[in-house]
């Protein structure tokens, strides 16, 4: 890695989240006011966050079922009847 390329507050900081009790250690250059001490017995700079993928209500850590029938069956099925209507009248 070069050396001198990263500003001097780069370090190894706790991201915590506390309403979930779950913590992420990430080098990082964001502002801390205070350490904790985590699993490691270590102390670190921690980041308090307010909301995290671990205490989000929406999050769920899956990702989302896609349709499978594809877009034009979604249109077709949609606007289906529409279609053989205009035909019936030309």
């Amino acid at each position: 890695m070069k050396s001198n390329i990263h500003p001097a507050n780069y370090r190894t900081v706790l991201f915590y989240d506390s309403s979930a009790e779950e913590g992420w250690l990430i080098k990082s250059c964001a502002p801390t006011g205070s350490t904790m001490q985590w699993k490691d017995g270590r102390e670190y700079p921690v980041f308090m966050l307010d909301t995290s993928s671990a205490s989000h209500p929406v999050y769920t850590g899956q990702q989302r079922e896609h349709n499978k029938q594809g877009r034009a069956s979604a249109f077709n099925q949609r606007y289906g009847n529409m279609m053989a209507a205009l035909k019936k009248d030309n």
